[in-house]
């Protein structure tokens, strides 16, 4: 019998028994922390000089981390200090089209996919279609993979700052993992004991800048890495206290729900993602791999990020995020700017 997956606690969202590890700041102090559900923090900076150092070592760190949990004196509050990315210089590896139900909506509603619609079909047949594929793909496809970059990582309260080049800035909040050890080629059971940990990063991008019409291969991703535009954390929890299954993905617009989604719903599971991200480069402790956007993005719901929003994100037992969103005032206009796109016959 399934027992009730316990409930986060207020104040974290972290789950009891539990902790969070991640890098925050006392005024003018940086320094590695572990975080209770209650919001007790332990500054273990005496022990690991950063989140790096805890990920290069982690089997010995996780028991550590442990003792310091159950028995070591907090040092902070959560709400007096400030959340910075919990790791300041991961590689990114970012899935996409990696929802079933995200992916079948957007082949289903957006033009680029209009002309694979049968003469005459419906929304509803053409969406069956297009999760079935989805669900083919889970079985025989391959993974998608980009490789982002750490300076366009925040802190979980930052500010999202809007940059003036591009207007429909979209969300896309998901749940990623933490590697605890270099590999190549390494198998799927071999890419599991990897993963040391859980966090969630809001996968924001200018998606009007994805498309170009100048270059042959047509997409664009460097977009999603614009400064602050992967707001992470507050902090990462180790897999061992996290259930993928009994995990939901939540975000929030201005109090309205634009994601709320089961995070296993995804066509390559963590491990296959991690095996196949092992045939294409060498994986590094402390990588952050994040699995994609489940459905509800502003695509979706035909809105996008404007000056002065406000986004509350929520991933269970992973914590959760607040960010303002404001408009960048830059000093001078952009010497390119947005892409000139055309259409040539």
């Amino acid at each position: 019998m399934n027992h009730p997956y316990p409930q986060p606690h207020p104040r974290t969202g972290l789950l009891p028994g539990t902790f969070g590890i991640g890098t925050f700041a006392d005024t003018a102090l940086v320094f590695p922390a572990l975080v209770l559900p209650d919001g007790s923090v332990i500054d273990i900076s005496a022990r690991f000089s950063d989140t790096h150092a805890v990920f290069d070592d982690w089997e010995r760190a996780f028991g550590e981390l442990t003792r310091l949990a159950s028995g070591e004196e907090p040092t902070h509050r959560i709400e007096d200090i400030r959340a910075l990315p919990p790791l300041a210089r991961p590689n990114l590896l970012c899935a996409g089209a990696n929802y079933k139900q995200h992916v079948a909506e957007m082949l289903t509603k957006n033009a680029f996919n209009q002309h694979n619609r049968f003469p005459g079909e419906s929304d509803e047949d053409f969406y069956r279609r297009n999760y079935a594929m989805m669900e083919k793909r889970a079985d025989d496809g391959t993974p998608f993979l980009w490789t982002g970059l750490h300076s366009s990582l925040a802190g979980a309260d930052d500010d999202i700052v809007l940059p003036g080049v591009g207007v429909q800035h979209d969300w896309e909040l998901e749940i990623g993992v933490v590697l605890s050890g270099g590999a190549r080629n390494a198998t799927p059971s071999a890419a599991a004991g990897l993963i040391a940990g859980y966090l969630m990063v809001n996968d924001l991008g200018t998606v009007d800048l994805f498309r170009r019409t100048d270059i042959p291969w047509g997409y664009d991703w460097i977009a999603k890495h614009q400064p602050g535009f992967k707001p992470a954390g507050p902090f990462i929890v180790p897999a061992p206290f996290v259930d993928v299954d009994q995990v939901r993905i939540r975000l929030r617009l201005n109090d309205e729900v634009m994601q709320d989604w089961p995070a296993n719903d995804m066509v390559f599971d963590f491990p296959r993602l991690v095996a196949y991200a092992s045939e294409r480069v060498r994986l590094m402790p402390g990588d952050i791999l994040i699995a994609g956007s489940p459905p509800g993005n502003g695509m979706h719901h035909g809105r996008f990020l404007t000056d002065g929003d406000i986004i509350d994100s929520e991933i269970t037992g992973l914590g959760r995020q607040r960010n303002r969103c404001r408009n960048e005032h830059a000093d001078r206009e952009p010497v390119y700017g947005a892409w000139k796109n055309e259409v040539h016959a």
